[in-house]
């Protein structure tokens, strides 16, 4: 292990104490059957087939859910949700826990060491946790950051989210991924071993990913909003590399995903057999085609378009001239990305980009989503079943079902009529662990 990744290990181990007396005050206690009955006025079981049951009782033993009974049945331990809309926990199959966009970000690039992010983003999963998101999907952090944290959250030392993580992105030199805008020893001192140029070695990166310890692959197959170079949103990898780095993962059972915002990159990914695509931007009916016939999965991040768009066009704008003339140029067009890719059937899971939005925000997608044509009921799918099988974890979140892990959470008023009522939720229950009760 890592100095930094020790660090970061024992930093967060020394505020697991407190996090559990936390949970412990919100946890209620198990009742003389060891089981919490959670007692539900509707709930939406499974989100695939759009099903609102009404007075349920959920009944949760350890961390799973063992039995969905009719009724508000239960002694000792009792939940009571019976005036609210229970659902699965939500998805979001894209965020960044150990940073967050902002006037200061250049600056915590070089000052901020892997165990003070890793502390960082204790903080930012706590907030996601609240906000209802008992699984994310992080893509793009430092290794030694990012898996201390998820180890932290699955030895229950911080409360958080389920993480998958990636770890560092794989990327080209000098392209987005890398390091960007800093003196040029700066550069060469924080670029990370998964930069690479050519297909032997772009192999080489995504096996030294794998041992790390990445759950998946991310790569940058194009230009990036953010990164601080006036490289364009177009192609960075070539058709031979983007074969390389997927053949190289699939060998190892890692699924991959790329960052993509132009068409070229778009469909090169997807003729070299990617299995999603985040962003999407400037996607095409070629595009759709490849992604129909493929089965691929788009996670358009309406939320971080949005944003971009509205620092880069704001008073306060503190993006680099890079920067916002890229945030000016894709954050306006990706809601109707979304409605094209919607309309021609691609499959959309539900994934913000949030750390370039703000932690604990993650919901407000969910309104952008159904502003680009989704349905209410389509957008809280993409959150749940669907997000879990493009993740590939559809046995372990998504639904609420015996013998799956129990990950709940409770809004007053109907998602299915009025989105947003899920930015807004009053109840988090993740692996039987009730964290938030209103």
């Amino acid at each position: 292990m890592r100095l930094t990744a020790l660090i970061a290990a024992l930093l967060l181990g020394s505020v697991a104490a407190a996090h559990a007396q936390e949970a412990q005050q919100i946890q209620r206690a198990a009742s003389d059957d060891g089981r919490i009955y959670v007692q539900a006025g509707r709930v939406l079981l499974d989100p695939s087939n759009g099903v609102v049951q009404r007075d349920k009782t959920l009944v949760i033993e350890g961390n799973k859910v063992v039995e969905v009974r009719d009724g508000f049945v239960g002694e000792g331990d009792v939940v009571d949700l019976r005036d609210a809309f229970v659902l699965p926990g939500l998805i979001d199959s894209h965020v960044h826990l150990t940073h967050q966009q902002s006037p200061t970000s250049r600056l915590e690039n070089v000052t901020r060491s892997a165990s003070e992010q890793a502390m960082v983003g204790a903080g930012y999963a706590r907030k996601t946790l609240m906000a209802g998101f008992t699984t994310v999907a992080d893509l793009g952090a430092s290794n030694e950051a990012i898996f201390a944290l998820r180890g932290a959250v699955q030895r229950g030392d911080v409360p958080g989210p389920r993480i998958i993580a990636a770890g560092s992105a794989v990327s080209i030199h000098g392209g987005h991924g890398d390091i960007n805008g800093y003196r040029d020893d700066v550069m060469h001192l924080l670029s990370p071993e998964s930069i690479c140029s050519g297909p032997e070695d772009c192999m080489r990166a995504v096996r030294l990913q794998v041992r790390a310890g990445a759950d998946i692959i991310k790569i940058t197959a194009t230009g990036g909003v953010l990164s601080n170079t006036a490289a364009g949103l177009g192609q960075q990898f070539s058709d031979e590399e983007l074969a390389a780095i997927v053949g190289a993962a699939h060998r190892m059972g890692r699924q991959v995903t790329a960052h993509a915002h132009g068409v070229d990159g778009i469909n090169a990914f997807l003729r070299a057999g990617g299995d999603s695509i985040e962003h999407g931007t400037y996607l095409d009916d070629d595009s759709i085609r490849l992604f129909r016939r493929e089965g691929t999965w788009l996670v358009p991040t309406l939320l971080a378009g949005d944003f971009v768009a509205r620092i880069a066009s704001g008073p306060n704008n503190f993006f680099t001239p890079a920067q916002t003339a890229k945030a000016l140029q894709a954050g306006p067009l990706m809601l109707d990305m979304v409605r094209r890719a919607h309309a021609g059937g691609v499959r959309i899971a539900f994934g913000t980009d949030t750390g370039v939005s703000a932690h604990g925000d993650n919901a407000q997608e969910f309104a952008l989503l159904v502003r680009a044509g989704l349905t209410p009921l389509e957008a809280v799918q993409a959150a749940t079943t669907g997000a879990a099988y493009h993740l590939r974890i559809d046995a372990e979140a998504g639904r609420i079902t015996p013998g799956m892990p129990a990950d709940i959470i409770a809004v007053t008023g109907d998602p299915l009529s009025d989105v947003t009522t899920l930015e807004h939720v009053r109840f988090v229950m993740r692996q039987g662990v009730v964290y938030r009760a209103e």
